[in-house]
């Protein structure tokens, strides 16, 4: 079986790569994974499902000059632990930007329907008026709380060091939380696939403004959308740096509450930022 997609294609050095994987099944279809060990509640955590959709998007446009600048993924239905299967179509290449769509499937059951971009870099305004946090190092951060006897399976695949908002449940005036992110198996540079997984890893800023004891279910992602804002891998970055993630959520209507993210590298790099809308159960 060969798979394609990894960080590295031929080690397969992480746990991340391995259940990233695609195998190419033709020209524009590709076989993957959906593996248990990224579930939150009621199946696998979006970022994750959108860390294999990106690859699928990266294979179809090939072309590594052509750095993923936008991906946006309406989730249908939640997947279940075992094979799913992708079909991408190139929908139209430029002189140096390419948007590719892709749709993923199980068992003939709709998941997914993802649209990206791609460009080459381009000259012309250039400025940024967003400042990085203010935050502890991650040496200094605490570990993310955690409720008794919770286990959600994801939880297990980073480690977390709390550094901004409150805790979970903590009945803060509002809804922002975050802190520092890396995988928890290894050292492995933070590429676009992990990025994504990085902008819906964290627990729901919503979960901080909750009062004690609320009941506040699982907040199921309807779509996401991720800018990414520096090609990535960063040129400089330590295969164990730490990244900081930060979410915030203004409006939670008629069922429906919605997420803003940043990432930052450890060296003050917006790599990306995301927004999605998710289902309040």
């Amino acid at each position: 079986m060969t798979f394609a997609g990894g960080a590295t294609l031929g080690a397969m050095e992480t746990r991340f790569d391995r259940d990233t994987a695609l195998e190419r099944l033709g020209p524009n279809r590709f076989l993957g994974r959906i593996d248990p060990g990224w579930h939150v509640l009621r199946g696998p955590n979006g970022g994750y499902v959108a860390a294999i959709v990106l690859r699928a998007l990266g294979l179809a446009v090939d072309d590594p000059a052509r750095a993923p600048r936008s991906l946006t993924v309406h989730y249908t239905a939640p997947p279940v632990a075992g094979p799913i299967t992708i079909e991408t179509a190139l929908e139209r290449r430029g002189r140096s930007l390419s948007t590719v769509s892709a749709r993923m499937t199980q068992e003939g059951r709709l998941l997914a329907l993802a649209l990206g971009a791609f460009s080459i870099p381009r000259e012309g305004l250039d400025f940024q008026h967003l400042p990085m946090p203010a935050v502890a190092p991650p040496a200094a951060a605490s570990p993310m709380p955690r409720r008794e006897g919770e286990t959600i399976p994801i939880h297990g695949r980073y480690e977390y060091r709390w550094a901004v908002g409150e805790p979970p449940w903590s009945g803060a005036s509002e809804a922002v939380c975050g802190g520092w992110i890396r995988l928890a198996e290894g050292p492995r540079a933070a590429d676009a696939a992990l990025v994504a997984a990085y902008t819906d890893a964290w627990p729901p800023a919503s979960f901080s403004w909750a009062r004690p004891g609320q009941n506040v279910g699982g907040l199921p992602t309807i779509d996401l959308t991720i800018h990414f804002r520096a090609p990535l891998p960063l040129q400089d970055a330590a295969a164990d740096e730490w990244h900081l993630a930060v979410f915030r959520s203004r409006v939670a209507r008629h069922g429906f509450v919605e997420e803003d993210g940043e990432v930052w590298s450890e060296g003050g790099v917006l790599v990306a930022q995301s927004r999605q809308l998710a289902l309040i159960v």
